[in-house]
């Protein structure tokens, strides 16, 4: 399968071929939605066939290898017939959205010094979850910083390294909870600026920080001795 989500994040429609369907399951030939995972949310959004149906997709899931991904059909929609040629579109206020928090979990993540313990992404909204012992964090020194980040409008750019690369350099994981996406011979590195941020990602991203827009920071909760869940949203 074809991920194209990768070569173009910003790519809403594309035409694919249908190479499985049953029980509310469709493969394709090519994507471009993203996979549940890593955080974050599977995409959403329709199929059109060629007789006319326009099916809904409630969530891309992963399927059995890296580059297998299943679409799930809301409940008793139509089957399209494998081997016919379909028009995909994603929800892209949706994706957006996550790309937007996506990348500005990067930001916070090269904003605190510690390890990344857990996080989640919403369309609106985002966490991460740091392991910071005896650490007091001052949150308003905390927004201003991840809004100048913000504002200065780094470039967010991609490349590829290979797993024996990323086993040589262990620093680049910063997230003890999730592990860097393996299995095609290849790992992602997404980059921020210049020095900005550099770490393994299978997520999907804006191609400037200030296409996030300014956020706030919201409350910071104590889970656990050394966990400390950081939340932010969008200032608007």
């Amino acid at each position: 399968m074809e991920l194209l989500f990768y070569k173009d994040a910003y790519l809403k429609s594309c035409r694919a071929t249908v190479t499985y369907a049953q029980e509310g399951i469709v493969r394709l030939d090519k994507s471009i939605f993203y996979p549940t995972g890593g955080g974050q949310p599977g995409d959403r959004g329709w199929i059109e066939t060629e007789t006319g149906d326009r099916i809904e997709i409630i969530e891309a899931r992963k399927g059995e290898s890296h580059e297998d991904i299943i679409l799930i059909l809301k409940e008793d929609a139509p089957l399209p017939a494998v081997g016919t040629n379909v028009i995909t579109e994603l929800d892209w206020d949706y994706r957006y959205g996550h790309m937007r928090i996506h990348s500005c979990l990067h930001l916070l993540c090269a904003s605190v010094v510690g390890d990344v313990t857990g996080g989640q992404i919403s369309a609106s909204k985002g966490r991460l979850d740091f392991n910071l012992p005896d650490t007091q964090i001052d949150k308003e020194s905390l927004e201003a910083s991840v809004n100048r980040l913000i504002e200065e409008d780094h470039p967010i750019t991609q490349d590829w390294i290979s797993d024996q690369e990323l086993d040589a350099n262990p620093s680049l994981v910063r997230t003890m909870s999730v592990a860097p996406p393996r299995g095609s011979g290849k790992i992602r590195l997404v980059k921020i600026g210049a020095s900005v941020d550099l770490q393994p990602c299978g997520g999907t991203h804006v191609k400037s920080t200030g296409e996030i827009g300014l956020i706030k920071i919201g409350k910071i909760e104590n889970k656990g001795k050394q966990n400390r869940r950081i939340n932010l949203t969008f200032a608007d």
